[in-house]
C-alpha cells in the first residue's frame, strides 16, 4: 500500500494477505509486519484473524522486540468483540509487569476508556506516568500521548488541574489548547444553530485531525537509506560505480543529515532513516532482477526497508543515541547547529 492511498479506498483484507506474505518471505521482520497486517484485519472487521495474528506473534520461538506492545493490542482487540475477560486479565498483567516503553500503556488506558472505564484509564495513565517520567526534565515525544490521554481523562472525570496536567500543556503544540480540545461539553457545540460556535468546533476538530493523521500514517515514513561505515566500504569495494554515489563516509552521513533537514523544510511529515547491509542490497537486487550496481535501485531498497518497519523515526530527541550509530547525543553529533 502507498503511503498516500486514501483510508477509504484500503482494500484492508488484501492489505492484510500481503503483509503476511511479506512476513513469510522476511521471517527477521515478522512483529512489524505481522502487527501492521492484525491492524489491516481489525479495519476488515475480521477481529478473530487480527487475535489470531497476536497470538502467532506470542507463540513464536523468536524473542520479540515489544512483547507488552503485542498484548496490549490483542487486549484491546479482544475487548471490541466481547472477550472482556479476556482483555482485562491481559491489561492487569501489562501493568503488573510495568514495561518501560510508553505505547502498551497508551492502547490498555485507551481501551479502557473507550469503554468508560475512566477511572480505571486515570489510575492506568497516571501509573504510566509514574514509572516513565519521574525525574525526567524533557518527556520524550513518545510519551506525550501518555500525558494528553491522561489530561483527556480527568477533565471528562471533572478533576482539577495538576503537576502533570501542567506538563501535558507545556508539550502539547496544536493551536488549539488541551483544555478546549479535550473539553466534555465540546460534543454539545456540534448541535448547536449559532453559526460562531459551529466555526469554533470545525476548527478544533481540524487540529485534532491533523494529529490523528500524523499518528496514522507514522508507520510509513519517507525513509533515507544510511550505510554503516564497514558496510559502506564493502558496497564500494563490491561495486566500484556505486562510489560516485559515496565519495566518503562522512559525505554519506552529512547527505543524509542535510536531505532529512530540507524534506521537512519543505514539509514532508514522518520521515525515518533505514540501516542498510550488503547481503540485504544484494538480496533485494535479486528479487528485483536488477544488478546492484544501478543507483536507481537505492531508493527503491530504502523504500522497502522501510515497509518492513526498519526506519527509525528522524529527528531523534537531542538526548536520544544519534542516527547514525556513533553512540553519541543527537544533539551532540549530527543535530548540532
Amino acid at each position: 500500500m502507498r503511503p498516500d492511498t486514501p483510508a477509504e479506498n484500503v482494500d484492508h483484507t488484501a492489505e492484510a494477505d500481503r503483509l503476511e506474505r511479506t512476513a513469510d518471505l522476511y521471517p527477521e521482520d515478522a512483529e512489524a509486519l505481522l502487527l501492521r497486517a492484525a491492524a489491516h484485519r481489525e479495519l476488515s472487521g475480521d477481529r478473530p484473524a487480527a487475535t489470531a495474528l497476536y497470538d502467532r506473534l506470542l507463540a513464536s520461538s523468536q524473542e520479540l522486540d515489544d512483547p507488552y506492545l503485542v498484548r496490549a493490542l490483542k487486549a484491546s482487540n479482544l475487548w471490541e468483540y466481547g472477550h472482556e475477560a479476556e482483555a482485562r486479565a491481559i491489561i492487569t498483567g501489562i501493568r503488573t509487569a510495568a514495561p518501560r516503553d510508553p505505547a502498551p500503556w497508551v492502547i490498555v488506558a485507551e481501551s479502557l476508556e473507550s469503554h468508560d472505564e475512566l477511572e480505571q484509564a486515570h489510575e492506568t495513565f497516571t501509573q504510566a506516568v509514574l514509572l516513565l517520567l519521574t525525574g525526567v526534565e524533557e518527556p520524550p515525544r513518545a510519551t506525550h500521548p501518555l500525558l494528553f490521554g491522561r489530561h483527556r481523562v480527568r477533565r471528562m472525570l471533572g478533576a482539577a488541574h495538576d503537576e502533570w496536567d501542567a506538563l501535558a500543556d507545556t508539550v502539547h503544540t496544536l493551536p488549539i489548547g488541551l483544555d478546549e480540545l479535550h473539553d466534555p461539553k465540546r460534543v454539545w457545540s456540534l448541535g448547536s444553530e449559532n453559526p460562531v460556535e459551529l466555526e469554533a468546533e470545525i476548527i478544533r476538530l481540524r487540529a485534532e485531525l491533523g494529529a490523528y493523521r500524523e499518528a496514522l500514517s507514522r508507520p510509513f515514513p519517507v525513509a533515507v537509506l544510511h550505510w554503516p561505515a564497514g558496510e559502506l566500504a564493502e558496497l564500494t569495494e563490491a561495486y566500484p560505480s556505486l562510489a560516485e554515489e559515496y565519495p566518503s563516509y562522512e559525505e554519506h552521513l552529512a547527505a543524509i543529515e542535510a536531505a532529512l533537514r530540507e524534506l521537512a523544510a519543505s514539509g514532508t511529515p514522518n520521515l525515518g532513516v533505514v540501516t542498510g547491509t550488503v547481503p540485504s542490497y544484494e538480496a533485494f537486487a535479486a528479487s528485483e532482477l536488477a544488478s546492484p550496481t544501478d543507483p536507481a535501485l537505492l531508493p527503491q531498497y530504502a523504500t522497502t526497508l522501510a515497509a518492513r518497519g526498519r526506519a527509525v523515526a528522524w529527528p531523534p530527541e537531542r538526548s536520544a543515541a544519534c542516527w547514525c550509530g556513533s553512540e553519541r547525543a543527537y544533539g551532540e553529533c549530527h543535530g548540532a547547529g
